[in-house]
Order: structure tokens, then sequence, then C-alpha cells
């Protein structure tokens, strides 16, 4: 029973061969770095840059909004980094899904993309029926008040929407025909739309600094009663706080840090890029960090711009920028913010509809969705069956279903995504050898005149192959974890690394669960939450020093990410502690959603899994067995090796 449970296990883990050796990409190779760029800037700075500096700043910030876009794009940019450093390492479709599959298991691969799937289809819907929102407000309402009179669907619940949004499905559904035609053309209407988008924040920001007055970031009392004519404490406090730079404290830029920090969503799709790159090792890290970088200096930008034209406590939360513009006397230039609202609404739906075909294809060429879903268009080049099925999906949602309820669902498919990504940098930095192999869980061994040679270059297996007069085993002792045998990696500290980073990773989720739901105890210093805290950071740190002491890889990359190990837990302690804000009702659905995933997965993707074929037919000549293995990096890659 227990080599049952074992054998089971390690079928849940196994993990993905990388083979760089084969045959070049199908897709088209025709994306520059520019594209990759555009397509970061498009798909991160959507409709939110128009909205959301006027909320956080009315209700949470005051003109600190701007402290709270950097607190926010720091934090971004710690995930960014690490998709960063597997954009270089890995040079292959399929993004958090992939870099899971490589690293952690066939499992956790399967929950990635299965949640990447999900958040890309509810983002492409919502961001069409906002498209088809903003385009309704500019005609007054003409196509809503149509479809309510005539096609109203009036069901209890609120699970469907008051009526069915045409204008949204045939939105997506061009778009769907677009990528379908070619990345080409996608990646040359998606730069179209970014620099008009990128445009018209200019002449935001611009504008802004002009006719701001410096004065609206230094509020007093007297000011907010002379101008309100209010006086009730209460009143003061909810509505303006304490006046000044940060009138709600520290406790409302933090706030709205975490509001702002799904400003930044939307940078991943770089990553599912890596086959249509021209050159993905360079592009892609230069693409997300220029694309971060750009778009927290337009969200800084805008919301200074915002806050200086107008008293943050009288910013209209839904529709600020054409409010402020009333406000200084230049009511016009709501038109001009109508059609950059529009753009990025639409490099936006471009952005979360591109990544979404790519990595239902990643996942079904590697069996673990229905094979049929991976077959490519020969004369484009695209993943012809996957778009056209995304894109329908995506469609029918946006066409029938009310999905406010559904957005936060996003939130932990991309929290998930990131979470797992930084785990998987944690964990390769301090392997030994490298992923670019010609099989990523085979070496090559020929017999030269009774001499074992190994064939493939200077490459590795897995984690690597280090054929030396070395040990084959290394035994585990305590006196490892923090003074390891050698300055390079090896077997043992690999070994170590992977399990302290799953035990660290247990810990910094009940250490962000203790906080959400606790926190008051804690600031009121109760001393069973606040010992539990203090343990739980202890052993945090514990393990952040056994991690540290483990030799790193010396592995040349294009780029890395610094500050092993403190950045990728901090990112792994953000995106966690933002999964655990989320409500009961967002788990529940999210449940729903992955026994849905696990059907597929148990019922089909774990049989036909390319990984499980390649496991069953990966067997050696009779020659070979029985003979003292060669250590290859892992526990399910022992090759045999005949001595000499």
């Amino acid at each position: 029973m227990v080599d049952k449970m074992a054998s089971f296990g390690h079928i849940l883990l196994r993990r993905r061969a990388l083979d760089f050796s084969g045959e070049e990409t199908r897709f088209a190779r025709c994306l520059s770095t520019l594209d990759l760029v555009a397509l970061g800037v498009g798909s991160t700075l959507g409709a939110g840059v128009y909205v959301l500096a006027g909320e956080v700043a009315r209700e949470k910030a005051g003109p600190a909004i701007v402290l709270c876009f950097l607190v926010a794009a720091l934090s971004s940019m710690l995930a960014g980094l690490c998709y960063a450093e597997f954009g270089a390492r890995v040079p292959k479709t399929g993004s958090a899904y992939l870099y899971s599959y490589v690293t952690v298991g066939e499992i956790w691969a399967f929950i990635t993309g299965w949640n990447l799937i999900l958040s890309y289809v509810i983002g492409t819907a919502s961001v069409a029926r906002a498209w088809s929102s903003t385009f309704d407000n500019l005609i007054e309402q003409k196509i809503s008040n149509f479809f309510r009179a005539s096609m109203a669907m009036k069901v209890p619940g609120k699970v469907l929407a008051e009526y069915p949004d045409l204008f949204a499905l045939i939105l997506i559904l061009l778009l769907t025909g677009l990528l379908a035609f070619g990345v080409s053309e996608s990646a040359l209407v998606n730069k179209i739309f970014t620099g008009i988008n990128l445009i018209v924040l200019g002449f935001i920001i611009i504008s802004g600094f002009v006719k701001g007055n410096t004065a609206n970031w230094n509020l007093t009392y007297e000011y907010f009663i002379n101008d309100t004519n209010i006086t009730e404490p209460e009143r003061i406090e909810s509505t303006f706080g304490s006046g000044g730079f940060a009138p709600f404290g520290l406790g409302g830029i933090l706030s709205g840090a975490a509001t702002c920090f799904y400003a930044f969503v939307g940078f991943d799709c770089i990553a599912t890029t890596s086959e249509e790159a021209k050159n993905p090792m360079r592009s892609i890290p230069v693409g997300i960090v220029a694309s971060l970088l750009i778009c927290f200096f337009a969200y800084f930008g805008v919301s200074a711009a915002l806050t200086l034209m107008m008293p943050y406590y009288k910013l209209n939360t839904q529709s600020p920028l054409p409010e402020a513009f009333s406000y200084v006397g230049w009511a016009p230039a709501r038109y001009i913010v109508a059609v950059g609202s529009l753009c990025a609404l639409s490099t936006s739906l471009l952005g979360s509809m591109f990544p979404m075909p790519r990595v239902i294809y990643a996942m079904a060429e590697d069996g673990l969705l229905f094979r049929s879903l991976s077959r490519m268009n020969k004369r484009t080049k695209t993943p012809l069956l996957a778009t056209i099925a995304s894109g329908i999906v995506a469609a029918l949602m946006a066409f029938l279903f009310d999905l406010a309820a559904l957005v936060d669902l996003m939130s932990i498919g991309t929290l998930l995504a990131y979470s797992l990504v930084a785990v998987c940098v944690l964990i390769l930095r301090y392997q030994p050898g490298n992923l670019s192999s010609s099989s990523q869980t085979e070496k090559l061994v020929e017999l030269v005149g009774g001499e074992k040679v190994a064939v493939c270059g200077d490459s590795g297996d897995e984690y690597g192959v280090e054929l030396d007069d070395s040990p084959r085993k290394e035994k585990f002792t305590a006196k490892l974890l923090l003074v390891p045998s050698k300055d390079s990696p090896t077997e043992m500290s690999g070994t170590i690394v992977y399990g302290t980073t799953a035990i660290i990773s247990v810990l910094i989720t009940v250490l962000c669960v203790v906080l959400a739901q606790r926190l008051e105890s804690i600031i009121n210093l109760e001393i069973v939450w606040v010992t539990a805290c203090v343990i739980l950071v202890l052993l945090c740190v514990l393990c952040v020093i056994v991690i540290f002491r483990q030799p790193e890889s010396k592995e040349a990359l294009t780029f890395k990410v610094p500050l092993l190990p403190w950045l990728p837990l901090f990112s792994i302690f953000v995106n966690i502690y933002l999964m655990m804000q989320l409500d009961v009702a967002t788990w529940c659905r999210f449940t729903v959603w992955m026994a849905i995933g696990f059907a597929i997965y148990f019922g089909y993707g774990i049989w036909h899994s390319t990984e499980a074929m390649n496991s069953s037919v990966r067997k050696y000549e009779p020659a070979l067995q029985n003979k003292s293995p060669i250590y290859l990096g892992g526990e399910e890659s022992e090759i045999e090796g005949i001595s000499p």
C-alpha cells in the first residue's frame, strides 16, 4: 500500500523533460523586443488607469496614491523579475504552467495552467463588457436601453446579466479572428492602440501639471469645512481624513497599494510569447521589466495629475478624469479621455486573449488537455483550434453572464501563478547543472573502448550531471543544513533547498492566514496571536538561513533575479497574503473550478500525459541494467551505466 502511494505521488510530481535539440518551434518567430514591450504595456495599462486612480485617491489614500502605486509597482516587480529569469532560462511557450512543470511537477503545473485559463477567460469577458459599457456611455446608453427593452433576462441569483451583451460578443469574436489570422498582424494592431493610449495619458499628465495646484496636496481642516460646510467629526474623518498629503495615514497607503497591485497584472502575457519572439532569452526579460517601468510612470503621472487638478475628496470614483477636466475648465477634454479609455480597453482585451490559447496549446501538447487543441495552422502558425475554442467560451461568458462576482477568481489564478514562479526560481537557482540539455531527464552515455563518455555536450540533464570522482550518493546529516559539503550545488544541497522551500511555503501560508483573519487581535497585542506570529516568523527565518547557506548555481543566464533568496520569498509572501484577503464566496467558486479541473486531469490528463508515455517507453538495454546508477539530478532521473 505504501509503495502504491509513493508510486502515485511520484506520478503526480513527475517533471517535464525539456528538449532544446529537436526541431525548431512550430510558431512564427516574428516578435521584436518592441512588440513584447507594447504587448506588456497594452495588457497591463488597461482602463484601470482611467478609473482606479480616482477610486483609491478618494476612498483610501488621497494624494498619497502616488506612494500606493510605488509600493504596488515594487511588489509587482518582484514577480516580474522571477518571470524575467524564467524567460531567460526556458524559451518555450507556456508561461507559469511550463515553469512549474519543469521544476515542481505535473500536478502543480496543471493547477497553474487550469487557473491561468480561468483568469484569461474571465479577464477577456469582463474587459469586453467594460468596452461595451464605455462605448454605450458615449452614445448616451442607447445600446443598453434597447437590449433592456427587447431582450431583458430577469433571472434570480445575479448569475446572468440584465441583458445579453451582443456588442461584447461581436468584439471578442472579431479579435479571435484577428489572433487566428496571425501574430504579427495582432502585434501591429496592439502597437497602434498602445501608442494612442500612451499619447492620451501623456496629454493627461502634462495637463494635470499645467492646470494643477500644489495646494491640493496640502489641504487643511479649515479649507474642507469652508468648502463643504460639513462639521460632524465622523463625516470629516471618513470623507477627508486628517488632510495633508496622506490623509488616511499609513494604513490607507497600504490598503491602497493592495488595490493598486492588481493594476500591474498583465505583464505575464509576455512570458507566453517565448516561441514567437525573435530572441526570447533577451527580449522577454527586457520586455517584462520595461513594460512594468512604463506602466508605473503612467500610473504615477496620472494619479499625481488627478490629485493636483482637483481636491481628492471631490473626485468621482466612476469617471474621475472627465470630472477633473471639467473642474479646471477643460470639459471638452473628456472626449480625448474617452478615446484613450477605449484604446486602453482594446489593448487590455487583446492582452487577455493573446496568452489564453497559448497556455491551452502548451497543456494540450503535453497531453494534460485534449490533444486536438494543440493543432497548429500551417499558414498562420497559430494554435487555431485553441484560439477559436477559447474565444467562443469567452464570448459566450461576456454575452450572458454578470461577471462582477467572478472577477475575484482572476486574482486567485494570477497570484497562484506568481507564487509558483517565485518558488520555481528559488529551487532552480540552487540545483546542480542547468535546464539547457537535449533531454532533461536523461543523459546519453556511449561506450567508447569500454569507457563511459557523455554524448551531449556541455549541459546536464534536468538539474545537470556531474561525472566526477565524487561519491554517487551523499548521505544527509544535520551539519549539511548549514555547512554544505561543496562550493557548487550537489544532489543533496538541491534536495535540501527543495524541501526547505516546501516547508517555508507552508509556513508563509499559515502566517498569511493568521494575519488576514486576526490582524486586529495582533495590533491589539493579544498574546496568543502575537506569539503564533513570532514563532512562524522565527521558523521562516530559520528556513531562509538554511537556504542561504546552500551553494548557488554558477550557470550563466541573460538575466538573474538579484538578492536570493529574499526577493522570491518576499514575492511569495505578498502574493499569498493578497490571496488570503479574498472572500469565502470566491474560494468556494475556486473549489468548484478546481473540481472540474481535477476531473479532467485524473480522467484524461494523467493517462495521456507526454511524460507518462515517455516513462512507459523509456526502457534501456538489458546490458545497461542492474549496474551502479549515475546520479542525474532527480529521484526519477537515474540512468544505468556500465563500469569500465
